[in-house]
């Protein structure tokens, strides 16, 4: 399917009202496409873990304008399954596929962080009076500023 529009039309005619009822959730379900308009935007929300979390999000049902209450669940698995060729594949279905690159991988700890919640002028004044710097205070958040 090309638009949650789309879905919301299919969802009609499957459970009766008007596409405008489902719109919400198949919208929410397409809204990686935002950052990524290819097909793998759906390993975000295209499984089982995006039907639960859509359930979470709109509530266990949804009641349309024919006053019909249709679980959410059901609407996820519909737009699931109409762009996964008849599947809702698992979340680990698609994160298996990901090719590993190193910047994944290897986690960086900083073992000087800045203390954001202080003054860099008493970081300053510290640094001055335990010898670890000579420089003047500018010339130090220069410095600082440098080295990252």
């Amino acid at each position: 399917m090309a638009h949650p529009f789309h879905h919301a039309e299919s969802s009609a005619r499957k459970y009766g009202g008007d596409p405008s009822d489902y719109l919400a959730v198949h919208s929410w379900f397409d809204a990686s496409k935002a950052h990524l308009a290819l097909f793998t935007h759906r390993a975000v929300r295209h499984n089982t873990f995006g039907v639960f979390e859509a359930e979470r999000i709109f509530g266990a049902t949804l009641t349309n304008s024919d006053g019909r209450k249709i679980p959410t669940r059901f609407i996820g698995e519909q737009h699931v399954k109409e762009d996964c060729q008849g599947r809702i594949p698992s979340l680990a279905d698609w994160l298996g596929r990901i090719r590993p690159e190193p910047w994944m991988a290897n986690g960086h700890i900083d073992l000087k962080p800045d203390p954001l919640w202080q003054d860099p002028r008493d970081v300053w004044v510290n640094e001055v009076a335990t010898g670890r710097t000579i420089l003047g205070l500018q010339d130090w958040i220069a410095a600082r500023n440098q080295t990252g």
